[in-house]
């Protein structure tokens, strides 16, 4: 199998992230904060380092606590959900996903307003154009770190100083990037980042989760309450963090995972891992751009972008593509709207979408060749 759709998960996972979660099921099992036994505080130890590793990968200043959900979309929901009031408004980057549009479409029922920021012909945020979208009542400015269509990098830093400026919170979707991209809170002044463990964290599927300021935690109000282990002699949630957030059973087996990739990716180091997928990026689109009918979506170049790549066969059904590469040469990609009908809108590759090839730290020059040779033969 040729696997190039790690922009939707990870394939394979890290070293030793397979053996973590098989360990914890067969001879760990317990639960957290609902023991004071040694096995149980172990548990709860492999939890607070897997927390702790996070802070530190997103530069997280003093006052920031990690919060686990089973995925980004959770998270995303959590925030907007918990935070928004009828009468707010909310500013987003026009290439958002689904995991933030449908919860922002939901709650336009509720009373809650958002504007579309617009972007470059790169598929980059106009910063210069957020100040002219705030609103008196603008309470979030929200926007993926990285357009899951194009792979076009949004410049999180010059948000930042824009949004603290005029005392907004910024949450950042890291869906793309964490993992694959430095990403500095203490430099980007956001409130909240919002990741997930299965993508370039090279983690398991059903562990993510978002780090939050304190202060903005407060004004959040949960999405599922219960319990927690914690003050259980009452029946009101928790207020501290992270009890407000994670009610029920924690997903263990996923902790125990993210906290083995976590440690690979730091010991391999981001930036080796980023420039690995940036060559291999760089190879791909080498090889398509002088191929008929072929037009590479978003940025051309590896600068300040990702290593997702988008085509639209200009001559071809894009899903006849997808399908002859998967049939007849096994190689995986993704075809459609990658749940992001907003972006492809604004890309102009509505309603017939793209193929998606999404490249990982794993993949070969080797297999790189191959797809191009099997892109030629299918074209031809």
């Amino acid at each position: 199998m040729y696997y190039f759709d790690n922009g939707a998960t990870s394939f394979p996972k890290a070293p030793g992230v397979a053996a973590a979660v098989a360990d914890y099921i067969e001879h760990v099992g317990v639960n957290v904060g609902r023991g004071f036994y040694s096995e149980a505080l172990g548990a709860a130890g492999v939890m607070l380092d897997c927390r702790e590793k996070l802070q530190r990968l997103f530069n997280a200043p003093e006052g920031f606590e990690t919060i686990f959900t089973m995925n980004i979309t959770e998270s995303i929901n959590v925030i907007l959900k918990g935070y928004l009031k009828a009468g707010d408004h909310v500013i987003v980057s026009s290439l958002e996903h689904n995991a933030v549009m449908r919860p922002l479409v939901s709650l336009e029922r509720r009373g809650v307003t958002f504007t579309r920021a617009p972007f470059d012909a790169e598929g980059a945020l106009e910063v210069e154009a957020l100040s002219g979208l705030i609103q008196p009542n603008t309470k979030l400015i929200m926007v993926t770190h990285a357009s899951n269509v194009c792979g076009t990098l949004n410049d999180l830093n010059r948000i930042g100083e824009l949004a603290e400026a005029h005392g907004i919170p910024l949450v950042v979707d890291a869906a793309q990037t964490a993992g694959v991209m430095p990403i500095d809170l203490q430099k980007n002044k956001a409130k909240a980042i919002c990741f997930t463990g299965h993508k370039s964290l090279l983690g398991p599927q059903g562990i993510g989760g978002f780090v939050i300021d304190k202060a903005f935690a407060a004004m959040v109000e949960p999405l599922i309450e219960g319990g927690t282990g914690s003050r259980s002699d009452s029946e009101a949630q928790p207020a501290m963090l992270p009890d407000k957030f994670e009610s029920g059973t924690q997903n263990l087996p996923g902790i125990y995972g993210l906290n083995t990739a976590l440690d690979y990716v730091n010991d391999v180091g981001i930036e080796a891992i980023h420039a690995k997928e940036l060559q291999l990026t760089e190879q791909f689109m080498n090889g398509v751009r002088d191929m008929e009918g072929v037009r590479l979506v978003g940025r051309h170049g590896t600068e300040n972008r990702t290593a997702v790549v988008s085509i639209d066969f200009e001559l071809h059904d894009n899903a006849d593509i997808a399908y002859l590469l998967d049939s007849e040469y096994d190689i995986k990609t993704r075809v459609g709207m990658h749940c992001a009908p907003s972006a492809h809108k604004a890309l102009g590759t509505f309603p017939q979408g793209t193929v998606r090839f999404s490249f990982s730290y794993f993949n070969t020059e080797e297999e790189i060749d191959y797809l191009l040779e099997s892109l030629r033969k299918i074209l031809a």
